[in-house]
């Protein structure tokens, strides 16, 4: 003991403790640092596994706490209607997004995971969120403010269940309504896509003045990452048929499917998903040329592109057939983040055993490891890896349900109204004795809401979640000594007996997505037909059509008074009394053109052979009025 002098110990022990600091101080953990510099520490600390781990995204089912620690997963995400529990509370989603983030915390590194879902008309997979109209009806509005609004609106509601990143928009431009996804389209015309990416900076929140081109910007906790899709030419598809083959001119794919990207990318979106189809028969997720050449290197895009669902697997036909080409050739195109989503391990396995033997180099994975990181210092995830529940009380607000009420109203489009101008049937009086209202789609919480919510498909049926009908939005409207009688499909015996002042019939498509929702006579489904011919045939009526795309209407129209486009408005069925009864006058113009018959398709505006029933743009108006 008496060998130390008490100076000599004092020196020691400052020595440790600066070693200790040493050890402890990662630049990469510093937020004080540039974020270049602190993925170049990063990185250089990873070892192949941990960086083929952040390429890997996983379904919430098989993310254990121990797979996210032993693989090092970079990513989890909800599947369309993958959830926590039935009707599960944003503290339900709190807990298990935290407990797999936790997980990946206490990996060396301690890299957080970003958790992603599809919220596509709001938080569409969570009970009680607000769900907005779907995009085919986004587009009618023409009001990019609007939809700044809305995306601000989903970042806060997706924050509330503690997740940071959504697989949205969908910037598509459906040029065949007989597509499933044609109501995740904006507009058939790409100048509309192109005003709806608006959206992103309400997602993301606004790009600071001084930002360079291309690099992603997410401003922190009440914000989300978003996610442009999917890339390039989904919505040209020959007959719309989904994940097929767009045969279209470089130039065509260009100046119609392109645009809407240039517009994300300027406005800073963190991520881009590439498409499940083919451009002239290749298949994009396997084409480096769009991806790596155009998208990375021409425009300068610095956030990180992920493959859709199983989108490597389905490079082959059939799908899977020859997953380790899959991984070469989609990898090796320059997809950054791999949506696996179950067979994680096989992914893994062969992305590494391409790597170890060179047939992937070492630089692809640096580039894509490099990108996923960016996105993730951008956003602030390091800083604040773990949700609290200071937000729960965001999903669903009235305030969101107002702004979803008002995206209703001004998504509705007039394509008829009396006989002549001069003797309208809108808008409908409030005071009357007696009114009828029929329809599949009149009292259907789930037909009016579409797929995408709560489930991937969708529901029929009141029970999916809590929302508006437009039956008890037209009864909170009318007069207290207004009588609403309310038949699903009335007989002609039934409506003419009654003598009704009016009829509204709603009716439309039941719920659909993606390749289920494939058409090639788009009709309105049964009873909806007889139920027109029934009312409107025996009393004055109105009918609400309820559909992602325009239907064929022309058999029915002569015997219809009044028409209206609804879309798939969702949960807040108040905003079509609104404007059947003037409290708000119609301002919609179509944003896709409404064919005769399916045999014109595709028919867009501005083709030679253009004869549609309503033209691209057409929407009456009416003025609101004031009844008391």
């Amino acid at each position: 003991m008496g060998r130390f002098s008490i100076p000599k110990l004092g020196f020691l022990l400052l020595c440790c403790l600066a070693a200790v600091t040493e050890a402890t101080y990662l630049k990469y953990k510093d937020p004080k640092q540039p974020v270049g510099a602190r993925i170049k520490d990063l990185m250089s600390r990873m070892t192949l596994a941990e960086k083929i781990g952040q390429m890997t995204q996983i379904e919430r089912s098989v993310a254990t706490p121990d797979v996210m620690k032993k693989y090092f997963i970079g990513s989890v995400l909800s599947g369309g209607g993958s959830v926590p529990a039935a009707k599960a509370t944003p503290e339900t989603w709190i807990k298990m997004v935290n407990t797999m983030q936790e997980a990946s915390l206490s990996t060396r590194l301690g890299i957080p995971m970003i958790y992603g879902i599809d919220a596509v008309h709001g938080h569409n997979n969570v009970y009680k969120a607000t769900i907005f109209p779907h995009n085919v009806g986004l587009g009618v509005t023409r009001d990019p403010q609007l939809i700044k609004k809305i995306g601000d609106a989903t970042a806060l509601e997706v924050r509330a269940t503690g997740i940071p990143y959504v697989f949205a928009p969908c910037i598509a431009v459906c040029r065949d309504p007989r597509w499933g996804r044609c109501y995740e389209s904006y507009s058939e015309d790409h100048k509309i896509v192109q005003l709806m990416t608006e959206i992103i900076p309400g997602l993301q929140g606004d790009l600071p003045a001084n930002s360079k081109k291309g690099v992603p910007f997410v401003a922190g906790k009440k914000k989300v990452a978003a996610c442009a899709k999917h890339y390039l030419g989904d919505g040209g598809t020959t007959k719309g048929i989904n994940e097929n083959n767009t045969v279209i001119s470089l130039n065509g794919l260009l100046s119609i499917h392109l645009p809407a990207y240039l517009n994300s990318i300027s406005k800073g979106v963190a991520t881009i998903m590439v498409s499940y189809s083919s451009w002239n028969g290749k298949k994009m997720h396997a084409n480096r040329d769009l991806v790596t050449g155009f998208l990375k290197n021409k425009l300068k895009f610095r956030g990180f592109v992920i493959s859709d669902w199983q989108g490597l697997d389905r490079i082959t036909s059939p799908p899977h057939a020859n997953y380790s080409y899959s991984v070469e050739v989609g990898v090796g195109a320059g997809i950054d983040m791999v949506m696996v989503p179950y067979n994680f391990t096989e992914f893994i396995d062969d992305l590494t055993y391409q790597v170890k033997h060179n047939i992937i180099p070492m630089s692809r994975i640096d580039d894509a490891v490099k990108r996923i990181l960016r996105v993730k210092f951008d956003m602030g995830l390091f800083e604040n890896p773990v949700a609290d529940n200071s937000l729960v009380n965001q999903l669903g607000s009235q305030e969101h349900r107002e702004l979803a009420r008002e995206a209703v109203r001004k998504s509705l489009v007039l394509l008829k109204n009396g006989e002549s101008a001069d003797k309208p049937l809108l808008p409908l009086p409030k005071k009357t004795k007696k009114i009828l209202v029929a329809g599949s789609h009149a009292d259907n919480l789930g037909y009016q809401c579409g797929g995408w919510t709560i489930t991937w498909q969708g529901l029929g049926g009141n029970d999916l979640t809590s929302g508006t009908t437009i039956l008890q939005a037209i009864k909170n409207t009318v007069d207290p000594s207004t009588q609403v009688v309310y038949s699903e499909n009335p007989d002609v015996d039934f409506v003419k007996s009654n003598k009704f002042s009016y009829a509204i019939v709603v009716v439309g498509e039941p719920p659909y997505a993606e390749t289920k929702g494939d058409s090639l006579n788009l009709t309105i489904s049964e009873p909806g037909p007889s139920t027109i011919y029934n009312v409107c045939g025996a009393a004055k009526c109105v009918v609400v059509v309820i559909s992602g795309r325009p239907v064929v209407l022309q058999p029915y129209l002569s015997s219809i008074d009044a028409l209206v486009a609804a879309w798939l408005p969702g949960t807040e069925g108040q905003g079509v009394p609104d404007n059947l009864f003037g409290d708000y006058g119609f301002t919609g113009k179509l944003a896709r053109t409404w064919f005769k018959t399916v045999d014109q398709l595709p028919m867009n505006v501005g083709d030679p052979h253009y004869d549609p029933l309503f033209p691209f743009g057409f929407g009456l108006t009416t003025e609101p009025t004031k009844q008391q």
